[in-house]
């Protein structure tokens, strides 16, 4: 009996066939063949795809091996393109956890040395299983996992005020906000700059008042990557202010990832709603008006009014039934 699997004929048919194509084409391409003046022609006549001689055309001609005129192997395509099972299992984990695309991007960079699929893959994933909008019950279980005690993570972040905020008062001014991940409380200085001192001795001002009115200890403090907040390098951190600060306080310095505000989001959050509740058309005499006002705000911001992601409550009541860092 004749073994068909070590019978190479249709390998040559398939060469020879491709032979006969290259020199037909480049014959009409030299304007020397004597029936066809054009490549469509020559197309039509054969009844050849141009893509697809054209592929093996140029990769003939760029290794000149008669191998490269027979078709590749591969699998089926969806399987090169789609998301590995596994990982698609660890994004909708993540996704129960309320964890959104830009969260679970960043944890999986932590986890895995490759294959990491990127922010609109992940989205892709949330359509394909239904989960692409959130739930109540996995912004509550963000919470709850993610920030589990007071103090274990604060956000802190620098804000300016418009110039037209203080009446006849041209100088600029700034607003330094210290809040805690898990209960939302929160306390913001007022400063006329933004240097490296000034915001340090800012923070120590947020530190202390967290701790002696709400028994706060953080140790963790997230920031952005700007220079008040103190170099990456580890070489010149001793010298900068802030980050001098937070060693002497035994606290862990954390920076966002680089355009990427929306990691610190809590912070970012609380200035728009600083905006909305206390900036935004009102009329403030001079800077001790808007002190004044101001801590009449963070009073009220973190005794009375009632925080939806904290199911309603205010973020004093909360932080009566959660754990401290101890």
């Amino acid at each position: 009996m004749r073994i068909n699997s070590s019978d190479d004929t249709l390998k040559k048919n398939y060469i020879q066939k491709y032979q006969f194509l290259i020199s037909e084409y480049e014959s009409i391409k030299a304007k020397s063949h004597e029936q066809y003046k054009t490549v469509a022609e020559f197309y039509t006549a054969h009844g050849t795809c141009p893509q697809t001689f054209l592929k093996y055309y140029g990769r003939y001609k760029s290794s000149n091996d008669l191998g490269s005129l027979l078709p590749g192997k591969r699998g089926p395509r969806f399987k090169t393109r789609r998301t590995p099972e596994h990982i698609e299992q660890e994004v909708l984990l993540l996704r129960s956890k309320g964890c959104n695309k830009y969260d679970i991007n960043d944890i999986l960079r932590s986890k895995l040395d490759c294959n990491v699929p990127s922010t609109s893959t992940i989205y892709n994933i949330f359509k394909r299983y239904g989960v692409n909008k959130k739930t109540i019950k996995m912004r509550e279980e963000k919470r709850v996992i993610i920030k589990e005690k007071l103090g274990e993570l604060g956000h802190i972040d620098c804000y300016h005020l418009s110039k037209d905020t203080i009446a006849n008062d041209s100088k600029k001014y700034y607003l330094v906000c210290l809040i805690d991940a898990c209960s939302r409380i929160a306390w913001t200085e007022v400063t006329e700059d933004i240097k490296a001192l000034t915001v340090m001795f800012s923070t120590l001002h947020c530190l202390n008042y967290i701790n002696m009115h709400y028994d706060i200890k953080f140790a963790e403090i997230l920031s952005d990557n700007g220079p008040e907040f103190g170099p990456k390098e580890s070489k010149s951190k001793d010298s900068h202010p802030f980050e001098r600060l937070l060693i002497e306080m035994g606290i862990t310095h954390r920076y966002i990832r680089p355009y990427r505000p929306q990691t610190n989001g809590k912070v970012e959050r609380f200035w728009r709603t600083l905006n909305e509740d206390l900036i935004e058309g009102t009329y403030f005499e001079s800077i001790d008006h808007f002190k004044q006002e101001l801590l009449d705000y963070m009073v009220y911001y973190n005794q009375i009014r009632p925080h939806q992601a904290l199911n309603g409550q205010t973020p004093l009541k909360f932080s009566e039934s959660c754990q401290r860092i101890t």
